[in-house]
């Protein structure tokens, strides 16, 4: 599978709500036959800016999920139905 570059997750590693949400990206990115592009944050200082540029205010914390082809965007955890529609475009 590629990473998909518009479908952006932003996490950390021992992040207890991210790890709540692993399952669901896993079964979505077997449906749309894609990977998430997946950025830890906690440990990782590039990626910290990256999520920092994206986020401008809006989360404020992981897992943040952004859609860069819509703009949509989940903060914190979320349903299996609301991802899959976030990732459609929805």
């Amino acid at each position: 599978m590629v990473a998909d570059p518009n479908l952006l997750e932003f996490y950390g590693t021992e992040c207890v709500h991210c790890n709540e949400m692993k399952p669901l990206v896993q079964r979505l990115e077997q449906e749309l036959g894609k990977e998430l592009t997946t950025l830890e944050v906690w440990h990782n200082q590039a990626n910290l800016q990256k999520f920092q540029q994206a986020d401008q205010g809006k989360c404020g914390g992981v897992p943040f999920f952004l859609n860069t082809k819509t703009g949509k965007f989940i903060c914190g955890s979320t349903s299996y139905e609301n991802l899959k529609k976030w990732a459609m475009g929805k």
